[in-house]
């Protein structure tokens, strides 16, 4: 048997391939109330190619011919709508589905009322099987979304109209999952909580979300596992590791099982950055999902994760050469010790869902999460820092031929965290034909346990020490210490209710109205949190119907975690409250074709008022409080983004934002010096100040004023090579400010480069169900196999050194030298998947 299956996947390789025989199919697809549904997903049951339907609902397939298929017709928020077909070779037939309202998952209707105008987005989770990146392919397809920025492909943060890391929601089956305290940097964070494998649904919204998402001020993420009704099964494996998935209903599909597993090293990305060394990374986890259909009216599912991301490294040496092309330097760092970062995270949630009625729904969710990390490194350095020589007729052309610097230095760190978190959700809601009611109501036990021992030395070289203007009296200190053991037990009570109204006016104008509130409570800081919500979408009766404007607005909050009360220094303020966005958003969705084929233009404007502000450093992927509500400040901007089918069959998207966001941190200032001729006295220099004038910054930029962000995400099918796909995920975006180590805001007002990114994929399909084979051999395995394919992966196409955060260092004459931290040079990943039946 292993013989044949052998054979079998050989002979994949080299058979010849035919042509399929094909017909059509084509109508349109309405909903309930006899309205087209545009972009709507029709396609062959088991198969991957899809046509979506255009601005008047209409779509044309392409099935196979000679053989029983299943057409499925599927739209979000609706049940889906299949029909049987054994059709003749050219044969053309008409089907017009109708889709009912799903009234037993509430995820999905989440995301059709974003289909009809409303802010929150679906997403297919199939590209995320074809996306090229370094890092996770979920967050890599969220960070080509409007308004979404980041400069790093490695770390699973983003920035979302410029709010931090910090203010994005997350969760995989409406249980909210975190991201790891400790991390200071993308290559330790590893697999991202999300399994894409396991994946049905994905709904993103940027901003203007329901009152039914929780309490940030940026983005939700909406995750939701696979209740499999068919056994499928298969995996992938690479240079940076591999994954695995087994889906099946069990017990007459009382009983279905979504199980997955990954396994990741990225040494193989790491040799190659700047910090040469041993590097052992190793990330896996197990995820788990259980469904038992108890009866009619009640499902019991049971969710359970553990992940564990280990990052070891016994650094050497490092040599980054930064500057411009007529003044070049080069910094050369001998280094030893090690490096030991541990994150163990494990998740269970019970969830239970009624139908008592036709019309109601009601979940109960009971969740657990611990999460235990652990930061370890003793690193020792010695460096010079020297100028290049640029010549290129030199005989020392690119060596250093003028020393500027050098130093030493000992990096020291025993921080161990612990989490806790334990949950209790309820969450109902009651629909009918035009309108729904939700509501829901939550408890949160939070317990953390944080100890942290830091310190660092440098020599009189001052390397890598804050920054200290000439104003300062006091001698620049060779030691800092951080010190801290805290244990903090909180209690947060949450609550919301909505409601939806969904009608025709007179003129058949499509209305779609949510209004809701949501409030919360904090033991610790004893704040109440009101938070009312609104948003508002009209499809005009003209003659296409092929407009949706929409506005959305209302009270956003953050309410403090943990990391918010933590200062610099390791010491927690407890008074800290909540941060709040007064948000509002105008927008509109523009349906049409173009070569007969559909596609969608959405356009949006926002302006956010931010008060409360609690505002933070930013140093590669690490977040570090003030631990005041000391700042207020706005964020406000535009996004565009098309899409549709640029190729026949696959969808691609182009997006463009434009940002501004600044903040004003209250009863800042600093003193500009002048010399007696009255000249200003710049940082480094020796000259004695004469005379000084106080300086009220007002607005600085916020750490994530990403002013323009551009993105594509395209997928092509090559015409007379059909099994032969090709994907490319390209990213540019203007700098993210930055500045001197220190606590002073107003001093990060430089601009890192440009972030660019190409990333190319080309995927060559071995087995495929769109393709008929001559060799019985290969028919004979697509009985088995859906699917197998491999996959040459080209990250970063254009070689570009790409700056993720600075180091700084002194030179003998006291001046301070940004020194870049560069993300990962170009790579070439190869990979083989494969899907079993």
């Amino acid at each position: 048997m292993k013989k044949k299956v052998v054979l079998t996947l050989l002979g994949c390789l080299f058979a010849l391939l035919s042509h399929a025989q094909t017909a059509i199919v084509q109508g349109t697809v309405k909903d309930h109330l006899g309205l087209p549904l545009a972009f709507a997903h029709v396609y062959v049951e088991g198969e991957r190619s899809l046509v979506s339907t255009d601005a008047d609902g209409k779509f044309s397939l392409k099935v196979p011919a000679g053989r029983k298929i299943v057409v499925v017709a599927s739209y979000v928020g609706f049940e889906n709508e299949t029909r049987s077909f054994n059709l003749k070779e050219g044969e053309t037939v008409n089907y017009t589905p109708l889709l009912n309202p799903s009234s037993t998952r509430d995820t999905a209707v989440i995301r059709a009322e974003r289909h009809h105008g409303m802010p929150t987005v679906s997403i297919d989770p199939e590209h995320a099987k074809v996306i090229s990146t370094v890092g996770d392919p979920i967050i890599a397809l969220i960070k080509s979304q409007v308004g979404v920025n980041s400069n790093s492909e490695l770390g699973t943060g983003y920035s979302v109209r410029g709010g931090s890391f910090d203010e994005n929601l997350i969760y995989i089956n409406d249980v909210e999952v975190y991201r790891p305290f400790l991390a200071r940097s993308g290559q330790q964070e590893g697999l991202s909580f999300i399994n894409s494998d396991m994946i049905s649904e994905i709904a993103f919204s940027s901003g203007g979300f329901e009152a039914r998402y929780g309490d940030k001020m940026s983005s939700v993420l909406n995750i939701t596992y696979r209740k499999p009704t068919k056994f499928a099964a298969g995996g992938n494996i690479g240079l940076l590791g591999g994954s695995a998935y087994v889906q099946a209903p069990l017990f007459k599909k009382r009983l279905q099982l979504n199980l997955g597993g990954r396994y990741r090293s990225n040494n193989y990305l790491l040799r190659f950055m700047d910090t040469r060394g041993e590097y052992k990374p190793r990330f896996y986890d197990f995820q788990g999902q259980a469904t038992f259909i108890a009866s009619e009216k009640v499902d019991i599912s049971l969710l359970g994760i553990y992940s564990s991301n280990q990052y070891l490294f016994f650094p050497q040496s490092r040599e980054t050469s930064f500057g411009t092309i007529q003044q070049t330097y080069k910094l050369s760092v001998a280094m030893g010790g090690r490096e030991i970062t541990n994150f163990a995270t494990g998740l269970g949630a019970l969830t239970i869902l009624a139908r008592p009625s036709e019309h109601v729904e009601l979940k109960f969710i009971g969740s657990y999460t611990q999460t235990k990390e652990s930061e370890r490194f003793d690193i020792e350095g010695s460096y010079r820092l020297g100028e290049l020589d640029n010549n290129p007729a030199s005989d020392t052309y690119g060596e250093v031929t003028s020393p500027i610097g050098s130093g030493g230095y000992i990096n020291h760190a025993r921080n161990f965290l612990e989490a806790r978190i334990i949950a209790v959700d309820h969450k109902g809601i009651f629909s009918k034909e035009k309108f729904s009611i939700r509501w829901g109501a939550q408890y949160k036990n939070e317990l953390i346990n944080d100890k942290l021992r830091e310190w660092n030395i440098s020599d009189s070289a001052s390397y890598l020490l804050p920054y200290y203007g000439p104003q300062d009296d006091t001698p620049i200190n060779a030691q800092t210490f951080v010190k801290s053991d805290i244990m903090l037990l909180s209690h947060r009570v949450s609550g919301y209710t909505e409601f939806n109204y969904r009608d025709l006016a007179k003129d058949s104008t499509l209305i779609m109205l949510n209004i809701g509130v949501r409030a919360q409570w904090w033991s610790i800081n004893r704040e109440w949190l009101i938070s009312p919500r609104m948003q508002l979408a009209i499809t005009p009766n003209w003659k296409r119907r092929n407009m949706v404007f929409r506005v959305a607005g209302g009270v956003y909050y953050q309410a403090p975690f943990y990391r918010e009360l933590r200062d610099m220094d390791g010491s927690i303020n407890t008074s800290v409250k909540a941060q709040r966005s007064i948000m509002a958003l105008g927008g509109l969705d523009y349906y049409f074709k173009i070569w007969k084929r559909p596609f969608k233009l959405t356009a949006e404007a926002y302006y956010k008022y931010l008060t409360n502000l609690n505002p933070y450093e930013l140093d590669n992927i690490r977040i570090r409080y003030y631990a005041q509500n000391n700042a207020r400040g706005f964020a406000y901007g535009a996004d565009m983004k098309l899409n549709g089918e640029f190729i026949r069959g696959v969808e691609s998207w182009a997006t463009i934002s434009f940002l501004q966001t600044k903040e004003d941190i209250k009863d800042d200032y600093y003193y500009k010096y002048y010399d007696v001729n009255g000249n200003q006295i710049y940082p480094g220099s020796n000259v004695p100040a004469f005379d000084s004038s106080l300086v009220t910054p007002g607005f600085v930029p916020r750490p994530t004023d990403q002013r323009v962000t551009f993105s594509i995400f395209f997928q092509d099918n090559i015409p007379k090579l059909p099994q032969l796909k090709v994907s490319l995920n390209l990213v540019l975006g203007t700098g993210w400010p930055y500045g001197p180590p220190n606590k002073n805001r107003y001093a990060d007002t430089l601009r890192m480069p440009f972030y660019r990114r190409v990333d190319l994929g080309f995927l060559y399909e071995v087995i495929s169900p769109d393709i008929k084979y001559k060799s019985a051999r290969m028919e004979n395995a697509k009985k088995y196999i859906r699917r197998a394919a491999f996959a040459l992966e080209i990250y970063n196409l254009l070689g570009i050194n790409n700056t993720v955060s600075y180091n700084w260092i002194r030179d003998y004459k006291g001046f301070y030298y940004s020194v870049p931290n560069y993300l990962t040079p170009r790579l070439f990943n190869l990979k083989f998947t494969i899907d079993f039946k």
